[in-house]
């Protein structure tokens, strides 16, 4: 007999990002296993599909009082998420960060009566590990919070030794990592190239990000200019999941104009993955790299710092190459260079890449284990 459909409701952060990328992607996939998904968040997340009967919406509503001084988000996301818990009898409550989704959980899991709780599963991302973690303010709510979920998941081996070290939680933190499942491309690589501007023979470097700090965007416009003035024959395009227009002085300054084109908030990203060359990224820290690993499902390498958990996501002269020291941008524009001017060796890595995304990080392995974790905390 088969396994009943479950009923799960996700938060995420609504805005780009890989959180919110992977909670869109993994509501997507289970809702077509035939589970009933409920997203709740202040705005529909990113890529979250609109015409699936399976998926639903219920916006936080969050009010300003003069009371207070900064309106509060957690409150009116608890009240939410028992609300939507107890009218679709949810199974599970995953939750995409822990600040502030996690403590609003447990906040709704204490409203409902106790045979109507669901179980609540925490993901951590990053930030709310590397940098909140240690934050007074944040660090002991965090704790607790991951102390009394259900269950605890990250997206990569490095992201749980980083918990470990900066939150010493006595739960078991299991390694689930990111996936991609492509959607076929609207556009042929000539639209795509033709639309950018692209002329015949100029390759395509291509980066996407939500241009956070720790994406370093100012060593990946560095990056550009040693390219630039090595006669590299290139454009950079950009995938900005925010506004590009405080760095238009760094493109300016660096002679860069003619080489970066930028778009903002785009979803249909795989128009723009196929059309690359290969990708480039430059950041401080990677909790996992989504971005890499989108690359990477449509055959295309990539070059960067090999750090956080990136090295779990390509492998040096495998499937991309890494440059191991951060902030070496000689060395970085270095291997942009090698596989600009080596198309053979740039194609075997492209294989081995797709070859790789689709046996460790596809939807049909990610997705299956957190189906696995949902129905073992069911039953």
């Amino acid at each position: 007999m088969p396994a009943r459909p479950l009923r799960i409701g996700l938060t995420c952060y609504p805005s780009v990002g890989g959180s919110g990328i992977l909670a869109s992607e993994l509501g997507e996939e289970l809702a077509q296993r035939g589970h009933e998904v409920h997203f709740i968040s202040y705005e529909r997340p990113f890529r979250m599909p609109a015409d699936d009967p399976r998926v639903f919406f219920h916006p936080v509503i969050v009010n300003s009082y003069d009371l207070f001084k900064y309106p509060d988000y957690t409150l009116p996301l608890s009240v939410k998420m028992a609300e939507v818990s107890r009218d679709h009898d949810l199974d599970v409550l995953h939750v995409h960060y822990a600040v502030p989704h996690a403590t609003a959980a447990l906040l709704a899991r204490d409203m409902l009566p106790v045979d109507r709780r669901p179980k609540i599963v925490t993901t951590l991302h990053g930030t709310d590990t590397t940098l909140l973690a240690r934050d007074p303010g944040y660090g002991p709510a965090i704790r607790h919070a991951l102390e009394y979920s259900d269950a605890i998941t990250t997206v990569s081996e490095f992201m749980r030794r980083e918990t470990l070290a900066h939150l010493p939680v006595t739960r078991p933190i299991e390694v689930i990592h990111n996936f991609f499942e492509p959607r076929p491309p609207a556009r042929s690589i000539a639209d795509v190239r033709h639309e950018l501007g692209l002329r015949d023979g100029e390759a395509m470097l291509l980066h996407l990000s939500n241009l956070r700090a720790l994406k370093r965007i100012d060593l990946l416009l560095e990056t550009a200019a040693r390219l630039h003035r090595a006669g590299e024959n290139f454009r950079l395009v950009i995938l900005a999941g925010g506004n590009f227009a405080r760095f238009a002085d760094d493109v300016q300054r660096l002679d860069l104009a003619d080489r970066v084109v930028v778009r903002e908030n785009v979803t249909n990203i795989e128009d723009y993955l196929q059309a690359a060359d290969l990708g480039l990224f430059t950041s401080e820290t990677e909790s996992f790299c989504l971005s890499i690993l989108e690359l990477m499902s449509l055959g295309r390498p990539s070059v960067a710092f090999a750090v956080g958990g990136i090295p779990e996501v390509t492998a040096h002269n495998e499937t991309g190459l890494l440059a191991q020291a951060f902030g070496d941008t000689a060395a970085l524009a270095a291997h942009v260079q090698t596989l600009l001017r080596d198309p053979t060796r740039r194609a075997v890595l492209g294989v081995a890449a797709q070859s790789r995304a689709r046996e460790q990080f596809s939807a049909n392995v990610i997705v299956t284990r957190y189906e696995a974790l949902y129905r073992q905390l069911v039953a």
